[in-house]
């Protein structure tokens, strides 16, 4: 198994981080400094950050829905804001990690898991999961400003600089001045971009679903494991099928 793929599905962190963490000589294996690409087996030892890691085969995975309140940060550094304090304070003691991002300004559901192969199955672009959104904006919402949003809009993408057209979309009207939104891409803070070029400024967003789960019954700041159902279903939503989580 290729060393980021270990760690990852391991529960420490995202493949990404994983390719950061082996980059900057924070993994050893078998007390040599790890390399990109390298392969390991699950009787080798594997160092992060000077703490040693269990084999993916050893670890529980573990999924939950948390409904994250404004002004919380999606990362899992040692910051003040940030989600790690959040969870610990709430007494999450589970190694889990966040299932994509949610703007500090935006509130709704983030899933959390040590289950590194399903987020990134989730996250796949190619994959074109569903995120419905709840968005408050500061003028009416009209007919040509709903049509105009479902069929992409010019934005600039804020990884690469460059103009992108976002896909088309299903957007509903659900009040004078807020309408939901169904997305299958997720861009750096899309919508926001996106009411930005009709000249609308988003003043609240909220994240209701991902995929087959929603935030009905959460709290804002409350957490909860998904059940059997939720998780199998949306494991099969991502082509990989059911499986025992012990």
């Amino acid at each position: 198994m290729r060393l980021n793929k270990y760690i990852s599905d391991s529960g420490i962190c995202s493949r990404r981080e994983a390719d950061r963490l082996i980059e900057s000589g924070k993994v050893r294996v078998n007390g040599n400094v790890a390399s990109m690409g390298m392969q390991v087996m699950d009787n080798d030892s594997v160092e992060v950050d000077g703490r040693s890691i269990k084999p993916p085969a050893a670890v529980k995975k573990v999924i939950y829905a948390f409904y994250k309140p404004v002004g919380v940060v999606t990362t899992m550094a040692d910051e003040p804001d940030g989600l790690a304090e959040y969870l610990k304070n709430k007494g999450i003691d589970k190694r889990v990690f966040p299932v994509g991002r949610l703007d500090k300004e935006s509130s709704g559901l983030l899933l959390l898991t040590n289950d590194g192969e399903l987020m990134n199955n989730i996250l796949k672009t190619s994959n074109n999961h569903q995120k419905e959104y709840v968005v408050k904006v500061n003028k009416d919402v009209t007919d040509d400003f709903i049509k105009k949003m479902g069929a992409g809009v010019e934005i600039t993408d804020a990884s690469t600089g460059k103009k992108v057209i976002t896909r088309k979309c299903v957007v509903k009207k659900n009040g004078k001045k807020t309408f939901t939104i169904v997305l299958r891409q997720g861009l750096n803070r899309q919508i926001r971009r996106m009411c930005g070029a009709f000249g609308y400024e988003v003043l609240s967003l909220k994240r209701i679903r991902i995929m087959n789960v929603n935030i009905n019954g959460l709290k804002e700041g409350e957490i909860r494991p998904l059940t059997g159902e939720e998780t199998g279903k949306l494991r099969n939503l991502c082509g990989m099928g059911e499986k025992d989580n012990g």
